[in-house]
């Protein structure tokens, strides 16, 4: 019998989208990492449907657990160009941009692109760098684009940035405002493995000896593949009914009584891009609720905020969120 809150995985469909290829390489993707990284697979999971909704990801998580290995490998998955820039307190934004220089020889100014200009962009610690610096970020994570001295230059397909940050120590950090957090799909926060996984871990990297992480990865996906798979995400139907289900719950986030602040419909419209890939790597060309659930937390954890009695009672976004989810009616 079919889930009343979903669809039976276990029920067979014709889909009017062909997405075997799409599920056969994220099936490629997370085996190349499983070679690698032990545990982590909704990290891993939520990264995948980043890309297919081509979305940005902060990564939340106290130093040591694979947070900068993870999204390394996981960039070596895709046949493209990757660059890493490690933001400190005194990271100027021409550091990251790039810079105009005099040609000594034509005595003109030629723009030198600086690591932002690349494929999968990881940002090491963004909230190291100062406000400044984290503002050179807007343009380009909105626009795909950066304007400097007048010209634009235009990022090449496809652009996305890979950020992490460490919750716990803020002595010398600086904390992304709110329209930067925006640009974000999705926060992912990563906890400590289980005690299973931790044991594999030790395992492996004692049986690895000296063979590097990077250089167990090959790449599975190219551009030009990315590109058909996302066009095939954006097909992907939902009903009326879903429509009203993902605004339901962002309404409730702007009037509800724990939070400051709540969703935008920008919070909405990631939601929904979101679910459309979820349903696309489950081989499925529709949304159900489920799809929808498993993005909330990810996608609005860091566009909501809650009020200062709740924070100083400990209570988290996440648990506004459940509490709100179970509130609105889900759509049979």
């Amino acid at each position: 019998m079919a889930n009343p809150e979903g669809i039976n995985e276990d029920l067979h469909f014709n889909n009017r989208i062909p997405l075997e290829e799409l599920t056969t390489t994220v099936a490629a993707i997370k085996q190349q990492l499983a070679k690698v990284i032990i545990g982590q697979e909704d990290f891993i999971e939520l990264l995948i449907v980043n890309l297919l909704a081509n979305g940005h990801v902060l990564i939340e998580g106290v130093p040591g657990i694979a947070k900068t290995i993870t999204a390394k490998l996981f960039a070596k998955t895709l046949k493209t160009g990757f660059s890493r820039i490690q933001f400190t307190p005194d990271l100027m934004p021409s550091d990251v941009l790039g810079t105009s220089i005099l040609n000594m020889k034509t005595s003109e100014f030629e723009f030198k692109k600086g690591p932002i200009f690349s494929n999968v962009v990881l940002i090491d610690e963004i909230n190291r760098a100062p406000a400044k610096t984290q503002a050179a970020l807007f343009e380009v994570m909105e626009e795909r684009q950066i304007t400097m001295d007048g010209h634009r230059y235009m990022m090449e397909y496809p652009f996305m940035v890979l950020a992490t940050q460490n919750p716990i120590e803020q002595e010398g950090t600086y904390a992304l405002p709110e329209a930067q957090l925006d640009r974000f799909l999705f926060k992912i926060k990563v906890g400590y493995p289980k005690l299973e996984d931790e044991v594999t871990i030790l395992k492996t990297h004692h049986t690895r000896k000296q063979v590097m992480p990077q250089d167990q990865i090959e790449g599975v996906l190219t551009p030009e593949d990315l590109m058909k798979f996302r066009a095939q995400v954006q097909e992907i139907l939902i009903e009326d009914k879903i429509f009203t289900y993902i605004a339901q719950i962002v309404e409730k986030t702007r009037n509800h009584p724990h939070l400051f602040l709540g969703g935008s419909p920008r919070a909405s419209l990631a939601i929904m891009n979101a679910s459309k890939a979820y349903a696309a790597i489950s081989g499925r060309d529709f949304v159900t609720p489920d799809d929808i659930k498993k993005t909330l937390a990810p996608v609005l954890s860091h566009r909501i905020i809650l009020s200062p009695e709740r924070e100083m009672e400990g209570m988290t976004p996440e648990t506004v969120i459940e509490m709100i989810t179970q509130s609105v009616e889900i759509p049979r």
